[in-house]
């Protein structure tokens, strides 16, 4: 008997009710036999996945709610006896794979229309994949995937090629204003090939027998994206066929990505040349921040594959806040991947990035959202409060992890204390630069005025502020001049959207506060942003004035 079947006895020894002495499937619970020679038996519950030996598996096909154990025994085998049945009866019961009973409160649910995935993400099944597949199957079994692979390859090198070969046009796109039509355009785009890439993984997994059962929209930590299921990929007999199913997202992204950039090459400098070199480098980004193992994201599901163990992100970082939590607190820890050498540093890394993907993205960006008024601070509000968030739950959990394993309170509170000390001292002693970000404009009589949001922190304004003025596009920008401050006192007016937003050949308008400035020449272009640097400030008013003022003033 494997061992998978051979289970470990349950509390409950009793006789138990009908549902033990004749048990049956529950609800939305369904066996799948291997579907190749290597492949695993499948038993699926209400959308995920569970990997039993062949005897278990056996068992549950049997259990139809008209034998009792005896008859299982009989159908089964001579390995198997009354005993063992009632055994592993009770633990698919408990498992919910089997009936629990009348009310069966627990039996699993069918997947809902509208899912939502902690912390911030929400999905919305659209359609069931299998529809899509119909005219892509027999185009991938025309050449295999191997000759698709070459091919793609080469188009994602050769737009490599290009990008570099138009490296100066677009360090230019990246670096100014561009049209609203232009970012409409590749947002659109974007939209499609990641429905693309959904597509590809339902079409590799198709492609090896397996069976894509939800894809949608969603909302990724609030961006709009598209997402498949292909959690059948567990039933695939072969790690590196999970691992291109994990990766064809990818690899189609890049395809895209690639055939935009060669395009790319062919329109003369304009709107259409801008807007395919920002699509190319978005899609290659994207697709290289999707490999990053420690996000939740393909990489990291073509690692998990690749090694094939389940929950690997998971238990990674359970080994990681032990090893903080014996250093910190002491205590005694049974490790969850023992055989992982690098187990604990992975699991650091999983900790550690959502951290490091929200401060640089909040560092790029904080200018632009300053300028940007209320939205923009409401938007720096949420991702500030979601890094502290998972800061203090990282917290609690080390420190919960600590006390279940036996150490003291006393080292808890103690360790707590001077952690929670440093923290204060760095908020009130560490001083960072502060800068206000805005825009600035030349009047038709000539005049130049800086122009800053209504929410604009002003307080430390004064007449003779040095102001730095420059072209900003969505990650560069262009000194184009300098000026100072006229004078602390503003009047209100409206400001061109180009002043605040990276954004060309627009009439709309936003309120603002005008001061006057004083330059030595005018600035090189009509419009553009402006930074001031006002000296610096304690790390809490710095925190303070940056992500949470701004949505009161």
């Amino acid at each position: 008997m494997t061992s998978d079947t051979a289970l470990a006895p349950q509390e409950a020894d009793g006789p138990g009710g009908e549902h033990i002495r004749r048990p049956r499937l529950a609800d939305r619970v369904s066996v799948h036999p291997p579907i190749g020679r290597d492949a695993p038996w499948i038993i699926e519950r209400g959308g995920s996945y569970l990997r039993v030996g062949a005897d278990l598996a056996r068992l549950a096909q049997a259990a139809d709610g008209t034998r009792g154990h005896e008859e299982l025994a009989a159908v089964l085998g001579p390995r198997w006896t009354p005993a063992l049945v009632d055994t592993a009866v009770r633990r698919l019961v408990t498992a919910k794979v089997f009936h629990g009973g009348a009310t069966d409160r627990d039996a699993p649910r069918r997947v809902p229309r509208v899912k939502i995935v902690p912390p911030l993400t929400v999905q919305l099944t659209v359609v069931h994949p299998q529809r899509l597949l119909s005219g892509v199957l027999p185009a991938m079994a025309l050449l295999g995937l191997k000759r698709w692979g070459v091919i793609g390859a080469l188009l994602a090198a050769g737009g490599l090629a290009a990008l570099a070969g138009l490296a100066p046009e677009l360090s230019g796109v990246l670096g100014r204003p561009l049209p609203p039509s232009v970012y409409a355009g590749v947002f659109v785009a974007m939209l499609l090939a990641s429905a693309l890439h959904e597509l590809s993984h339902a079409a590799v997994l198709a492609y090896y027998g397996g069976r894509p059962s939800r894809m949608g929209v969603m909302l990724f930590y609030l961006s709009p994206a598209f997402f498949c299921d292909v959690s059948d990929g567990w039933r695939l007999p072969g790690n590196e066929q999970r691992v291109r199913v994990a990766l064809a997202g990818i690899a189609t992204q890049w395809v895209v990505a690639g055939s935009a950039a060669l395009a790319a090459l062919v329109p003369p400098p304009g709107r259409w040349q801008d807007g395919l070199l920002l699509f190319a480098a978005t899609c290659y980004l994207g697709g290289a921040i999707n490999l990053l193992p420690a996000v939740r994201l393909d990489g990291y599901l073509a690692l998990m594959s690749h090694l094939d163990i389940p929950h690997l992100r998971d238990r990674a970082m359970t080994d990681a806040r032990h090893r903080i939590a014996r250093l910190l607190y002491g205590g005694r820890y049974r490790p969850e991947l023992p055989r992982l050498r690098w187990a604990v540093p992975f699991g650091l890394a999983c900790m550690a990035a959502p951290v490091f993907i929200v401060i640089p993205t909040l560092g790029t960006f904080a200018s632009l959202l300053q300028r940007t008024g209320i939205t923009g601070a409401v938007l720096m509000l949420c991702a500030s409060g979601y890094l502290t968030w998972l800061l203090v739950r990282g917290a609690v959990r080390t420190a919960g992890a600590a006390r279940a394993a036996g150490a003291a309170r006393w080292r808890i509170a103690l360790s707590a204390t001077a952690l929670t000390a440093a923290v204060v001292c760095a908020l009130l002693f560490v001083r960072v630069p502060w800068t206000v970000a805005g825009g600035y404009t030349v009047r038709d009589d000539g005049r130049v005025e800086l122009l800053l949001p209504p929410e604009a922190d002003r307080s430390a304004l004064h007449a003779g502020t040095a102001v730095h003025l420059y072209r900003a596009g969505l990650t560069g920008h262009t000194p184009t001049g300098e000026a100072v401050l006229g004078s602390e006192r503003s009047t209100a007016t409206t400001a061109p959207l180009s002043a605040f937003v990276p954004v060309s050949g627009t009439r709309l308008t936003l309120p603002a506060a005008a001061y006057p400035l004083t330059t030595a020449e005018p600035p090189a272009e009509r419009t553009g942003s402006a930074r001031l640097t006002l000296g610096e400030r304690p790390l809490a008013r710095w925190l303070y004035d940056t992500y949470l003022a701004p949505c009161w003033r």
